[in-house]
């Protein structure tokens, strides 16, 4: 059957739309939203109102030019957003899926808006609406859980939908099916997440929200008992603390923007803006050389994808540094509008099949609040 989707991934200052039929992309835009305005709504979800405006203007303009009806659309496709658990696949949206996301039970992410939305859209003439690889897909093995306390278990929080899109490119540009393939993934982007990949599944990797490479605007991995000392001497909150580490941290906390290309232009005049961009590359290919002991060493490639893969200058620095491993691809951007479409026309068709989203029970002694739970797991 041939299918019209409307695909959609909201990202921290803008969400990407684009409007598939089958898997040809016929129109796709980026829809920017203010930074202010967003900061005076607060949380993400106090967002929804001004990014649901600005997505129903994006998908009535993609209708108009291809002279569609709304009741065309065959379905709605979000990215995931933080939930607990879940097995790699494509999930139905549900009561229980959008209950979690709007407390924001697991996290406030802007992620957490793309089933949210796409199910607003999917209601209003019944459709479908899907996610496909929200980033707390886990694969992890039992020994990757461990920490140093037994209070604290690593928690698998990656950019998985890329991972996946960007595992099967790889094992298509090897001649292999993914699912045959041990590969390690490095998605470069405003977190930075190192996936090893052992024949289809994400054995270890690090948690892009706070550890491993420091990135464009998250401090990643940071020695803890510096960390206590400085939240302790500057008196910060949980809340100060939490956006000193992720939106605040990285890049940002030494140059003050996290628009890689510019601190990289202007690396040519500031040797301490170069010798950053080299320490990020340098975390970045220290990371990659753990998780290839994930796999024992055997790896078939390495893949450095997401926004910052566009600089060929930044990869290049990565290379030198793990080619010795295996062969070093690069697919710069992004492939998750894609996989997203693609994974639901699979549905549409037969060739796969729809999950189901079971909430979790809450914990005798959490707190009925997002924010409480979110600190709890």
């Amino acid at each position: 059957m041939a299918a019209w989707l409307f695909v959609l991934n909201p990202g921290s200052t803008s969400t990407k739309t684009a409007l598939f039929h089958d898997r040809t992309c016929l129109q796709a835009e980026t829809v920017r939203h203010s930074p202010e305005e967003l900061a005076r709504a607060g949380s993400v979800f106090a967002q929804l109102p001004v990014r649901l405006a600005a997505i129903r203007k994006a998908l009535d303009q993609a209708l108009s030019a291809n002279r569609l009806r709304p009741e065309d659309i065959t379905a709605y496709v979000g990215r995931g957003g933080l939930l607990h658990p879940l097995p790699s696949g494509i999930y139905r949206v549900s009561p229980d899926m959008l209950a979690d996301l709007e407390m924001a039970r697991y996290g406030d992410h802007a992620s957490n808006l793309g089933a949210v939305i796409a199910s607003m859209l999917a209601r209003d003439l019944k459709k479908e609406a899907y996610i496909v690889d929200p980033p707390c897909v886990d694969e992890m093995v039992e020994l990757a859980r461990y920490t140093g306390l037994p209070q604290i278990r690593r928690i698998s929080a990656f950019h998985a939908l890329n991972h996946k899109a960007v595992g099967r490119l790889a094992a298509e540009t090897l001649g292999r099916t993914y699912d045959s393939c041990n590969l390690v993934i490095a998605h470069l982007g405003g977190g930075i997440s190192v996936g090893a990949h052992r024949q289809g599944h994400v054995v270890d990797v690090n948690n892009a929200l706070e550890e491993g490479p420091f990135s464009p605007e998250r401090a990643g991995s940071l020695p803890t008992r510096q960390l206590l000392d400085l939240c302790y001497k500057k008196n910060l909150s949980l809340a100060e603390t939490r956006q000193m580490l992720v939106g605040q941290g990285g890049l940002y906390a030494y140059t003050g923007t996290i628009d890689c290309r510019l601190i990289e232009e202007q690396a040519a005049a500031r040797p301490d803006y170069l010798e950053l961009l080299q320490a990020m590359a340098y975390q970045t290919a220290k990371t990659i050389g753990a998780m290839a002991v994930s796999l024992a060493g055997k790896i078939d490639a390495i893949a450095l994808t997401g926004g910052l893969a566009h600089s060929a200058w930044l990869t290049g620095l990565i290379q030198e540094q793990v080619a010795f491993l295996g062969p070093v691809l690069v697919f710069p951007g992004e492939y998750e509008m894609t996989a997203l479409a693609e994974r639901a026309l699979k549905v549409l068709r037969g060739e796969e099949e729809a999950q189901d989203y079971v909430r979790e029970p809450w914990p005798e002694d959490a707190k009925r609040s997002g924010e409480d739970h979110a600190a709890a797991v």
